[in-house]
């Protein structure tokens, strides 16, 4: 089943990558743009860091370790399904009837329509903050924890995955929807580059028991740092990103089967 989907994705995601190739000073320009863009988010974190020495007890390469996990999760998983989004625009047109009687998955389909790797400009600033980060905080390297910073990552990237699906399958019934489904994907990356700590009791528990960003990098870099949790939550929360990301996939994946079931084509 894996494989099914992922060797189509690659090669529909690499013909993508050689027409865009065609126009190499287009490409490098667009990259820096993305880059440039997502850039001004890290100054205002810094911003803010020039004023106080620390936001709810985190100090500044504490938060570029939230900040950092939260942009390399996000940005991966814009890259890799961040064109699901555009689910309505394609059932208002009818492009996604024609995606639907291909022999490839029309989720595949969709996710590398218009793939570019212009988007890794975007992982620029958030690759920065995590690596200065690393660097300059005084954790404890064990291999375990090496190991799980790997999982971590991959964790945080398959939630935002699973979220930009989850999204998007709004649209299946509302396809005007796709505002409603970027306060979930882009407010949510938005609110997560922040330690939750600052937001205070309510909105750190609907980010964790709710919509589950804090398992993006919240509660990963609390088990890096191997420091309490400012707002006293179960201390088991910070192992718990992996088993997080298989149900909200698995979640997402059941999502997206009922929106294709009630989906009815363009024209009915």
């Amino acid at each position: 089943m894996v494989e099914r989907a992922l060797v189509p994705y690659a090669r529909l995601a690499w013909a993508w990558c050689r027409a865009l190739a065609q126009y190499p000073v287009s490409l490098v320009l667009l990259t820096l743009a993305q880059l440039g863009a997502t850039g001004v988010e890290l100054l205002a974190l810094l911003f803010v860091f020039g004023h106080v020495d620390a936001l709810a007890g985190f100090t500044l390469h504490e938060a570029l370790l939230v900040y950092g996990l939260t942009g390399t999760a996000f940005w991966l998983a814009d890259l890799l399904m961040g064109s699901v989004e555009r689910l309505g625009e394609h059932i208002r047109t009818g492009s996604f009837d024609t995606m639907l009687v291909r022999p490839v998955s029309p989720l595949v389909q969709l996710a590398t329509d218009e793939f570019s790797p212009r988007r890794l400009g975007k992982n620029v600033p958030s690759a920065v903050a995590l690596a200065t980060a690393l660097g300059a905080l005084d954790i404890d390297w064990t291999p375990g924890r090496a190991a799980m910073l790997v999982v971590l990552v991959v964790s945080g990237t398959a939630i935002c995955c699973a979220l930009w699906v989850l999204g998007a399958c709004v649209q299946f019934f509302v396809t005007e929807a796709r505002e409603l489904a970027n306060a979930l994907t882009y407010g949510g990356s938005a609110l997560s580059e922040y330690p939750l700590a600052i937001y205070g009791h309510g909105v750190a528990r609907a980010a964790t028991f709710l919509v589950p960003l804090a398992f993006i990098s919240y509660q990963p870099a609390l088990y890096l740092l191997d420091r309490p949790d400012p707002l006293g939550m179960w201390p088991h929360l910070r192992y718990a990103s992996p088993v997080v990301a298989v149900l909200l996939c698995a979640l997402a994946a059941a999502a997206w089967r009922t929106g294709l079931r009630h989906y009815r084509s363009t024209g009915s």
